[in-house]
């Protein structure tokens, strides 16, 4: 995991996009962020980007940016910040 992946602006993002209220541009960047932490394929980053299997992809992601987000709060329990 890449610790310089901004994880409040993941979940800012994660949050819009599952409410639906992301643009373009946010889901974009969402996407995009996951992809460059290898947290999607190349493949399905391809396929979003494409338009193909939209829906599947970004459910996909959005369960992959929880556990990102929920690994990121216990480490930083356990770090004491």
């Amino acid at each position: 995991m890449d610790n310089s992946l901004n994880f409040k602006r993941l979940s800012f993002l994660g949050d819009k996009v599952k409410a639906g209220t992301a643009s373009k541009a946010e889901k974009d960047e969402f996407m995009s962020m996951l992809y460059q932490n290898g947290s999607i394929n190349e493949k399905q980053y391809k396929d979003y980007k494409a338009n193909r299997n939209i829906d599947e992809i970004v459910n996909a992601a959005l369960a992959v940016g929880a556990v990102l987000l929920i690994g990121y709060l216990i480490s930083e329990l356990f770090n004491g910040k």
